[in-house]
């Protein structure tokens, strides 16, 4: 197991210079009224990808207390290897009091059901190690990056995370992400719902959402047959859910052709990945762990 490198920190006025994203405890010059400290607790936000990996540390009301740090995917990528490199990742942030992980596969409280991408021989759209697949069924990565972190972790799926960033928290609210492959995360009221795994359902023409809509296609047909692809998704969406409202987020939402959208579908940055670390510890969602 990996070493600890997240520190349990108190929310108090005492917190070592450390602990600063400026990394100063120079005191204030002699009447100078000193900056407040961002509020705590301080989450550790971890957005994993199948290309990329990313963390920040995000403070009580969601504003990053750092710069974000990135590094790409590997592969393979097993599960002890995916727990090392996140720790070397995060290492360089300043302390946290907890984190929040959005992992791209099926999760349910804390442990990994399916990992499509960390499955497979060189990344997405190579072929499947048997053994890779089996050593991440039902692995605990709650349990690991809380020991490995040092503080109580939560993990989720990466599109249910980026989605509890931007929800309003009425209604009924589903959130797709096109990026790597296709997510899908659903909401009621702002309650984050039991994951459903729709990327690797049958979407068209015998081939997955994931295979029609995932960057190795988009890159082969274009953006334009892409954009119907993803127009065509939206409908079975809508005809399945009957949502208040959709969010599309993900890399490749940039893509698409805004103005074929109706009112009741918004865009959201791909930052929300990070961004909606915090919104696991504001309220009870289904599903979610408390490896605390």
């Amino acid at each position: 197991m990996a070493d600890r490198v997240g520190t349990r920190t108190q929310d108090t006025d005492e917190t070592s210079g450390e602990d600063d994203p400026s990394g100063s405890d120079v005191a204030s010059p002699a009447g100078a009224v000193p900056e407040p400290r961002p509020p705590r607790p301080w989450t550790l936000a971890v957005d994993i990808g199948g290309t990329g990996l990313k963390a920040s540390v995000l403070d009580a009301r969601g504003a990053m207390v750092a710069d974000r740090v990135k590094t790409a995917t590997t592969y393979p990528m097993p599960p002890d290897k995916l727990v090392t490199v996140l720790t070397s990742l995060v290492a360089p942030l300043p302390g946290f009091d907890r984190a929040s992980v959005g992992f791209p596969g099926m999760v349910r409280a804390g442990r990994v059901l399916s990992a499509p991408h960390f499955s497979t021989t060189s990344g997405p759209g190579s072929e499947t190690d048997p053994e890779l697949r089996e050593r991440w069924s039902s692995f605990d990565l709650a349990a690991a990056l809380t020991e490995a972190f040092g503080v109580p972790t939560k993990v989720a799926n990466d599109a249910d995370i980026q989605g509890a960033a931007v929800v309003s928290g009425h209604g009924l609210e589903l959130v797709i992400t096109l990026g790597t492959g296709f997510g899908t995360g659903l909401f009621y009221d702002g309650h984050l719902m039991p994951h459903l795994e729709l990327a690797h359902q049958v979407f068209h023409k015998g081939q997955t959402y994931n295979e029609q809509l995932g960057e190795e296609v988009r890159k082969e047909i274009g953006d334009g047959r892409w954009n119907k692809r993803v127009l065509k998704a939206i409908a079975n969406m809508r005809a399945i859910f009957f949502f208040d409202h959709l969010y599309v987020g993900g890399g490749n939402s940039r893509r698409i052709v805004r103005d074929r959208l109706d009112d009741d579908i918004t865009i959201v940055d791909n930052s929300a990945g990070i961004l909606g670390g915090i919104k696991l510890w504001e309220s009870d969602h289904v599903g979610v762990n408390d490896a605390g």
